[in-house]
Formats: structure tokens, C-alpha cells, sequence
């Protein structure tokens, strides 16, 4: 038998998750030299070792079935791997499984069924296989009326994907929307998602700004409602002018042809993640050096 101070010895020495370690010290009933081998069999001490490390490239991609729709980000450390075969088919079978699924978490996912394993499993073998982090970041799950349509949209090969949801209207027009989104990238669909927090915080830099240009405080005051309809019109999807028509709004654009805009989410390759600042040449040679 093996102990809790077991399972902590093998997660330092290999990186692997608690339950792996767990799991590989019951295989190997408790031989802890067995178990970092069974762990490194299973390529899942390697992909542990990769954790720390900063996966900012990758693919988006949406699949549509019927009235379900789904949007998944998959991450890697470099470009390269992002276009290579193995990578691809990965997030194409992710998308897939999830679309057949009701997963609405992210443990729920990892733990559904492919013909590699769970998609946790399919990822920890891929990481030992490519020899690369990859993480499996964010999916959402979309579901529509019989009444709504989909916009579907990839920009740059997946480095950018949209999906978008409207009431009435069509494809194309969806799709055009989509589009809008992702040269636009706003980050509210209207002004009621915009939090009030953020709302008192471009008010108070609006008024800061007048008050240096030299108006008085309470002409600052009422110069704010005013920059203030600016803010929405740049952050609100509604509110912003449409990429193909400038004089439309967006609102306008769908309204005139029949629809009402319900959703949008936007995907972007590593948004938000902190890329890593590296020189290649130094890099190089520090492994040269070492």
C-alpha cells in the first residue's frame, strides 16, 4: 500500500496531477520507481513537466449541427505546431464531441468520450507526442430557436472565429455581422452589459479629461453625458457603425433586414493570455551554452 506522503513525492518528482499520481501508484501498488515510469509511459509526466510553460498560439474553430453551434479555442506554444496535422485534428474532434455533448464546464468536457480517450487523455498523449504544451482553453455551446440563425465566421485561418446569434433576418446577413465583429472586436453587445464599474470609471477619465482642457467642473460635468454616447458607440456592438456601411449602425443594418442581434461571443487566438518576451538568438544559444 502507499500513503498520502507517496502520492505528494511522485507529484514533485514527475508533475503530474494528484489523482494521476493516485492513480499510477494503484497500478503499480505503490512502487514509486514503476509508478514515475507508468506516468511517463503514459506521456502524462512529460505533459505535467510543460505546464508552466506559455501556450499563446493555437486555433479557434465553430461547428453547427441543426440548432446547436459550437466555439472552442485550443492553444499551443508556437504557430508551427498550430498548422500541424496532429493539432488540427485534435480541436476538430474536441468541437465535434462537445456539439454531441451537453457539457457545460470545462471538467465536463475533458472527461467526454473520443476514439483517443477522453478529450483529457487525447490532449496528455498529443502533448507526448508533439513534445509542445497545448491547452484546451474555452468552448461555449450554443443553442438557437427554430426562428433564430446562426453567423458563422473564421478570420486568418482560425485565428479569429465568431458566432453570432439573430433573431428573424438570415445567414448572410449573420454572417455579416460576424464579420463586423471580428475586425471590430467590440466588448458588449449592448449597453445594458456594459458594468456599471466600467461605466464610472470612463466617466470619471472623461471629466478628468475636460477639467484639463480647462473647463470649469460642473461644464466638465455635463461634457461627460456626451463622451459618454461615444464610449457606447465604440464598445457596443449595436451602437458601433457597420464595417460595410458606416452611416448604419449596426442595430440598423440587421433591423433593416428583418432580424434582431440575441448574441455574439468572439474567440481570439490567446486574448489576455501574457506572451512570453523572448530572443530567439539568445534562446539558441543559451541551449548551446547549457
Amino acid at each position: 500500500m502507499f500513503t498520502a506522503n507517496d502520492v505528494k513525492a511522485l507529484r514533485e518528482k514527475t508533475g503530474a496531477g494528484m489523482l494521476d499520481c493516485k492513480k499510477a501508484l494503484d497500478e503499480t501498488k505503490g512502487d514509486m520507481d514503476a509508478a514515475v515510469d507508468y506516468l511517463r509511459e503514459k506521456g502524462i509526466a512529460k505533459a505535467a513537466k510543460k505546464e508552466s510553460r506559455i501556450a499563446a498560439e493555437g486555433l479557434t474553430d465553430i461547428l453547427v449541427d441543426g440548432n446547436k453551434a459550437v466555439i472552442v479555442e485550443v492553444n499551443s506554444e508556437t504557430d508551427f505546431v498550430a498548422k500541424n496535422e496532429e493539432f488540427k485534428k485534435f480541436i476538430t474532434t474536441v468541437a465535434e464531441t462537445i456539439l454531441k455533448s451537453n457539457a457545460k464546464t470545462m471538467d465536463e468536457a475533458l472527461n467526454l468520450q473520443t476514439d483517443n480517450g477522453t478529450i483529457n487523455e487525447y490532449l496528455v498523449n498529443l502533448v507526448a507526442k508533439i513534445g509542445e504544451k497545448i491547452s484546451f482553453r474555452r468552448f461555449e455551446l450554443v443553442e438557437k430557436t427554430d426562428s433564430e440563425v446562426f453567423g458563422c465566421y473564421s478570420h486568418m485561418g482560425g485565428r479569429i472565429s465568431v458566432l453570432t446569434v439573430i433573431e428573424g433576418s438570415n445567414e448572410d446577413v449573420a454572417r455579416d455581422v460576424s464579420m463586423h465583429v471580428a475586425a471590430m472586436n467590440p466588448s458588449y453587445l449592448n449597453r445594458d452589459e456594459v458594468p456599471a464599474e466600467v461605466i464610472e470609471h470612463e466617466k470619471g477619465i472623461i471629466k478628468e479629461q475636460a477639467m484639463n482642457e480647462g473647463k470649469p467642473a460642473d461644464i466638465a460635468e455635463k461634457m461627460v453625458a456626451g463622451r459618454i454616447n461615444k464610449f457606447y458607440k465604440e464598445v457596443c456592438l449595436l451602437e458601433q457603425a457597420f464595417v460595410k456601411d458606416p452611416d448604419l449602425s449596426v442595430e440598423a443594418f440587421v433591423k433593416n433586414n428583418g432580424g434582431t442581434i440575441k448574441s455574439m461571443i468572439r474567440y481570439e487566438v490567446g486574448e489576455g493570455i501574457e506572451k512570453r518576451q523572448e530572443n530567439f538568438a539568445d534562446e539558441v544559444m543559451s541551449q548551446i551554452n547549457g
